[in-house]
């Protein structure tokens, strides 16, 4: 299954990039390049989703457009998408 969540982006104050998931609580990444924090905020969502799923009753959050996110000058916002396959009783 496909989960499809924007992450927000912006340089710090020493120079790295840190992505920050608006709907996606305390879920977040930070890398030494755009790059880097790309990659690692999907890895990061990957795991708070696979979490989440592991849960007896599993509530995803709904996803913010990307338009109606208020953002700081020099923001970048990505798509993450995070690919899951599910086993043992579970379609797709």
């Amino acid at each position: 299954m496909k989960f499809i969540y924007p992450a927000v982006i912006h340089r710090t104050k020493k120079g790295t990039y840190r992505a920050v998931f608006p709907d996606l609580e305390c879920c977040e990444a930070e890398g030494e390049t755009l790059e880097e924090a790309v990659e690692l905020a999907n890895e990061a969502a990957g795991n708070w989703i696979g979490l989440e799923l592991s849960e007896d009753n599993p509530d995803l959050p709904a996803v913010t457009d990307p338009g109606d996110l208020i953002l700081e000058k020099g923001d970048v916002v990505r798509n993450i998408c995070v690919n899951i396959r599910f086993m043992d009783g579970w379609d797709e």
